[in-house]
């Protein structure tokens, strides 16, 4: 278990102008965004321009308890703005037209741009008047499959200027995408023709036409599909090239981006939206059956992006700031595109992706050594291992906000791949979508921030729209692992399994009881199913499904899914707790821990452990691992499998997928919704070297 003990202090020198620069500051904050939420949100709401202004009587409104009837949260209702006019025209206005918006690197080193906030304005009223060439009006929705390009952030904003919802896909199966297009019943799909990732060429383009083929089966069909004709001007890998002529495109439906964008008008007046209109659906795998389509607003979503973006990264108007999340998660959307440009911030966009494994067709399994050559002898970055922090030296980066599951993949290189590059300009280091285990933070802490920088350990999810616990970078002391405190409206609870609140420290269900301007509304076009996922198993509260605990200071500790938990011969343990005692074995890269039934103890600890490239996966390290759990936590915790994993099912956001690691503990097949994994072909390598008989 991480020790509580170990605190560290923000750099006093270098967050002296913090916007919350001391603990006193962030409690009186907080204090007056729960006592007065009109108050704190509507001073903050100043700042963006109103259409239709701000009621007082309307500005916050809902009802968590589904015994009272139906859940419902709504914001600022009655107003009316435009998300796109608040990001771009605001900042033009402003005197922020010649600023750097964006700077891009593409997935090869020789390969970048940048774009200014009013030529990124003039590039979203192009595509957004051909939207309207196309019959997108308010209310439309418009999927969108496409790399880390600029393209992909034109498009996010030119749906918002004409009140189109956008639904981002990345990287999913044809059949997968197929299904988010109809359930959201997308008149228009832009793309592009492929992309380079490494040494890989993804067609997308052919993804999408075996999407739309599909789509047709089942009575619906994409009217338009736009597409990026982006392979001819990026630089392909060394001895690769791609003919661009052999890109499908079907007459009548399909069109160049290049043929239709160029010649639109470069002015085009936004829609004026109310507060609670839609604004995007982005779709999250449920533990099993249909993918859920996250709905969020227009005005409270903006608001909550925009303030969580500037407090929790302490961003400054000259800063650089650089989010490795790729567009289509939530990630992305909340803090590369709209939190960051609703502060006018310049920001870094790389088409650089993290490798969570290879995509090798696993309908044969080779040995697992010949499988660990053919995926991780390759560099997780490319083209070196040091990418991440070449562009931090090349762009001064200051804040920086990645995964944990990148960091602990960079862990296993030299030290010098990241002390040879100046990183001086850093000042807060960002963690995000799992707990990050205390090993990771403090190599993060220690080699990269060279114990200057602070760590924001950010706990939210797509359903929360923005950070919902976390420390702030100027005034709050940090403890390694843990999520740390509430942000702004934010009020956590803790319920124990009868839903009684667990108050001073403790471990239960993580609830909120109520909600935050980022809240999602609803499930798109399936509001009870909204209701039964998040508000029936507690009435009265938003359930995450995560559990949590607080210590003695009050810090939060997210222990995981609720359904991680790990129940031995009566004990109650998290698989994090596991997880992180694994990890410290310097022969392990990375743990899994799930529960499978036992006859006797009820459940047992079945554990997937990935070695560093140095060990090898024999008796000796099973055996080193067990004893280390039993001396740890004690004898029940034991072990009883310990599998080779030289990959894990994970998204492509980085979380690691445990409700399918506990199918393969038990050999069951049937994992449900693979679609948001990285690398579907993991699961079933998982499944062809499962220990015998376990």
């Amino acid at each position: 278990m991480p020790s509580e003990k170990s605190v560290f202090q923000p750099d006093g020198a270098l967050f002296r102008q913090a916007h919350v620069s001391s603990v006193e500051q962030y409690k009186e904050m907080y204090e007056k965004s729960i006592d007065r939420p009109e108050e704190f949100w509507g001073e903050i709401a100043k700042e963006f321009y109103w259409e239709t202004p701000i009621s007082r009587d309307k500005f916050f409104r809902y009802n968590f308890d589904i015994t009272k009837g139906p859940i419902f949260t709504k914001w600022m209702d009655g107003a009316t703005t435009n998300v796109c006019y608040n990001l771009l025209d605001r900042n033009v206005r402003n005197g922020n037209g010649e600023k750097i918006a964006f700077y891009w690197e593409g997935s090869h080193p020789d390969d970048y741009s940048r774009l200014t906030y009013k030529k990124l304005l003039e590039e979203v009223c192009k595509f957004a008047n051909v939207l309207k060439s196309k019959g997108i009006r308010k209310g439309d929705r418009v999927a969108v499959y496409m790399p880390m390009i600029l393209e992909a952030v034109v498009t996010m904003l030119a749906c918002t200027r004409i009140g189109a919802v956008h639904s981002l896909v990345v990287r999913f199966s044809a059949d997968s995408f197929a299904e988010r297009i109809l359930d959201c019943e997308a008149r228009v799909l832009v793309t592009v023709d492929g992309t380079w990732r490494g040494e890989k060429l993804l067609q997308l383009k052919a993804i999408c036409d075996q999407s739309m083929i599909k789509c047709a089966q089942k009575g619906h069909n994409v009217e338009t599909c736009v597409v990026v004709s982006h392979l001819d001007r990026v630089t392909p890998p060394q001895g690769m090239q791609y003919n661009s002529n052999k890109t499908p495109m079907t007459p009548g439906r399909d069109v160049y981006w290049h043929d239709a964008v160029p010649q639109a008008s470069a002015s085009c007046y936004p829609e004026w939206m109310e507060a609670e209109d839609p604004l995007f659906v982005l779709y999250t795998s449920g533990s099993t059956g249909k993918p859920k389509g996250v709905l969020h607003t227009t005005a409270g979503y903006m608001l909550y992006a925009a303030t969580t973006f500037k407090y929790v990264f302490d961003y400054k108007p000259n800063d650089v700031y650089w989010c490795t999340a790729d567009v289509g998660w939530i990630t992305g959307h909340t803090y590369a595109v709209y939190g960051p440009l609703a502060n006018g911030a310049t920001s870094v966009l790389v088409s650089v992706k993290f490798a969570t494994g290879g995509r090798k067709s696993f309908g044969c399994v080779p040995k697992l050594s010949e499988w660990f050559r053919t995926v991780y002898e390759g560099t997780p970055f490319y083209p070196d291992n040091d990418r991440f922090w070449v562009v931090v030296d090349k762009y001064k980066v200051n804040q920086f906000y990645t995964a944990p599951t990148a960091i602990r993949s960079l862990m296993k290189f030299d030290d010098n791949l990241v002390t040879k590059h100046d990183l001086s300009s850093l000042r807060v280091l960002g963690s995000v979508g799992e707990p990050i285990n205390p090993e990771a933070w403090h190599w993060y802490y220690k080699l990269v921030g060279k114990e200057r920088c602070s760590i924001v350990d950010t706990f939210w999810q797509t359903e929360t729209g923005g950070h919902v616990l976390t420390t702030l970078p100027g005034a709050v002391p940090m403890k390694p692992g843990a999520a740390g405190f509430p942000f702004f409206g934010v009020l956590p609870v803790l319920l124990d399994e009868s839903g009684k609140e667990i108050k001073g420290e403790g471990e239960g269900y993580l609830v909120f009881s109520r909600p935050w301007p980022g809240l999602m509304r609803t499930l798109f076009n399936n509001h009870d199913r909204y209701e039964t996922t998040y508000f029936t198993k507690f009435p009265g509260y938003y359930c995450t499904g995560d559990g949590a605990r607080r210590d003695a200071d009050g810090y939060l500790w997210v222990t995981g899914r609720v359904d991680d938990m790990l129940n031995v011969s009566g004990h109650l343990m998290s698989t994090a707790e596991v997880e992180s005692i694994l990890a410290e074995h310097p022969g392990v890269a990375e743990a899994a821990v799930v529960a499978k039934p036992h006859p006797v103890k009820g459940e047992c600890l079945y554990c997937f452990v990935t070695t560093t490239a140095s060990a090898s996966f024999d008796g000796r390290l099973v055996a080193a691992l067990k004893q280390t759990v039993r001396e740890r936590i004690g004898p029940f915790a034991q072990p009883d499998v310990v599998q080779e994993a030289p990959a894990l099912p994970k998204t492509r956001s980085g979380k690691i997928m445990r409700r399918i690691l506990r199918k393969i503990a038990v050999n069951d097949r049937d994992v449900g919704d693979v679609s948001t994994l990285a690398d579907s072909s993991v699961v079933e390598m998982l499944f062809a070297t499962r220990p015998q008989g376990a």
